[in-house]
C-alpha cells in the first residue's frame, strides 16, 4: 500500500468520522428539542 492510498483512506475515514459526529449531534439536539416540549407541554396541561 502507497502512503498515496494510505492517505485516501485516512481522509475517507475523517470524512465518515465527521459525518457521523454530525449525525449524533443532530440526534442528541432532537431529542433536547423534544424533552423540552415535553416539559412544557406538562407545565401546561
Amino acid at each position: 500500500m502507497t502512503p498515496d492510498d494510505q492517505d485516501l483512506i485516512r481522509r475517507r475515514q475523517a470524512s465518515r468520522a465527521r459525518v457521523m459526529a454530525l449525525l449524533l449531534g443532530a440526534l442528541v439536539l432532537l431529542i433536547f428539542a423534544i424533552s423540552i416540549a415535553k416539559i412544557q407541554l406538562g407545565m401546561h396541561g
